[in-house]
């Protein structure tokens, strides 16, 4: 038997003791971290992959290490140039992080092509952001819109449901709030009286997730959008318009003097959500009441969530960021006529809150600014 070690020997060994239990301390509070980040790290399909929303949550998958199967029909509903431009950033970005990412070109509808596509890449989550949005395209081409939303979307979960997706995260859309909304917006208030065609597919889109987790409990979480903008932005938006007509010296059409306001929702506010809610699948709601149903739950694996920033924010005030961030003055023109959206929209986001520990706060003034920015690079301004 070996003699213990004296106190001679035990003062010279301190020291080293010390820096091994400091040593230990330190990987204590790594290891959580690594083994966290290993458990996030999954094969994920992002639908919609060349559009706005879809790039930036690919590019947020990618730099996190996850492997990203991008599903995009490419389609011409606005330049494509841009969506392109996208495409190429995302391949610069997966071979700078060492990151899996392949693309593949195909229309939801087509399932044999989405079959293929989940049994290849093992795809464990799919985050669906593909879709129209347009409200004027949804009103002049009725039978697209139907086609691109809702006939996509049934392919999607007879696919996931096929193949057992541990967890389909969708982009919806504050617009369902339609007529009678209450402020500020919330998933459990009713959303049965949309105005718009294109709103109308997605609460159709909710509703029809909901039968297939109660079917065939497969988790999904609906994300209602309120209002994103940022760097990448679709051209066709408001906000590209304005920046574009106050630089050029043309006068900015308003309607209703300014008073309209929208709950407008920064990109990387958007995008953190969107992840923080695809990383913590629905479940069923154990005190859910067939008495007294909440419209954002079910005792099937399957919830709602409004993504926004809480603070609505008026057209004037807008163009006043616009115009600190352009350093210009806008030329504008107020006029009557139609409003084809509701006058005012705010986010209720509670339960965004309570289910991942994140509310989005990006000012407009801060947002503004980062969107002028790459304005101006991507123009050469």
């Amino acid at each position: 038997m070996e003699a213990l070690p004296g106190p001679d020997q035990l003062k010279e060994a301190a020291p080293n003791i010390v820096e091994l239990q400091t040593e230990l301390a330190e990987l204590a509070a790594v290891v959580p971290s690594l083994v966290k980040q290993a458990r996030q790290k999954q094969t994920v399909l992002v639908t919609g992959h060349a559009g706005f929303i879809g790039f930036h949550t690919a590019k947020a998958l990618l730099e996190r290490g996850d492997k990203v199967i991008g599903f995009d029909s490419l389609n011409s509903h606005y330049d494509t140039r841009l969506k392109r431009e996208r495409l190429v950033m995302l391949d610069e970005i997966a071979k700078a992080t060492g990151s899996k990412y392949h693309t593949v070109r195909a229309d939801l509808s087509d399932s044999k092509e989405l079959h293929e596509c989940l049994e290849t890449y093992k795809v464990q989550r799919v985050i669906h952001l593909a879709g129209q949005t347009d409200k004027f395209l949804s009103h002049d081409k009725p039978a697209e819109c139907v086609q691109n939303n809702i006939n996509s979307f049934v392919s999607l979960l007879e696919a996931c449901r096929h193949f057992k997706i541990h967890h389909l995260t969708y982009a919806s859309s504050h617009a369902v709030y339609g007529a009678g909304f209450q402020k500020p917006m919330s998933e459990r208030d009713s959303a049965n009286h949309p105005q718009r065609l294109d709103a109308a597919t997605q609460r159709a889109c909710e509703l029809m997730a909901h039968s297939y987790s109660h079917l065939f409990k497969l988790p999904t979480t609906g994300l209602r959008f309120f209002s994103a903008y940022g760097p990448w932005g679709r051209p066709d938006s408001v906000l590209f318009a304005f920046t574009k007509r106050i630089l050029e010296g043309k006068p900015i059409q308003i309607y209703n003097d300014g008073r309209n306001t929208r709950d407008y929702t920064y990109i990387t506010d958007l995008v953190e959500a969107i992840l923080r809610a695809s990383d913590t699948p629905a479940e069923p709601n154990p005190v859910w009441l067939v008495e007294a149903p909440d419209q954002a739950t079910s005792d099937a694996p399957w919830r709602i969530l409004n993504i926004g920033n809480s603070l609505p924010v008026s057209i004037e005030e807008l163009i006043a960021a616009l115009e600190h961030a352009l350093e210009k003055t806008a030329v504008k023109e107020y006029i009557t006529g139609p409003i084809l959206e509701k006058s005012q929209s705010c986010a209720d986001v509670s339960a965004l809150v309570q289910a991942t520990q994140f509310r989005p706060n990006t000012s407009i003034a801060q947002g503004i600014g980062e969107f002028v920015a790459w304005y101006r690079t991507y123009h050469q301004l």
